[in-house]
């Protein structure tokens, strides 16, 4: 399920831009502040140096067993 999977890139504030969390469904291997940051908050000559200050974790999650485990304990 594509909404059991996440990029989630947190940026720091950088210059005049304030920091930003950002969120995409996109795959393990596109989770980075190029794929994920969208639109860039930077001009060009300052993308790279933005993106290396941005923190980005892949994430997975299993909706079935978290809708199982309120069921339960709701029972």
């Amino acid at each position: 399920n594509s909404e059991d999977v996440r990029c989630k890139c947190i940026c720091p504030p950088y210059k005049d831009h304030s920091g930003h969390i950002y969120n995409k469904n996109v795959s393990q291997k596109d989770c980075d502040c190029l794929h994920v940051v969208e639109p860039m908050p930077v001009p060009g000559p300052d993308v790279e140096a933005y993106c290396l200050r941005c923190e980005c974790k892949y994430e997975e999650r299993s909706s079935v067993t978290i809708k199982v485990n309120v069921i339960v304990l709701a029972c």
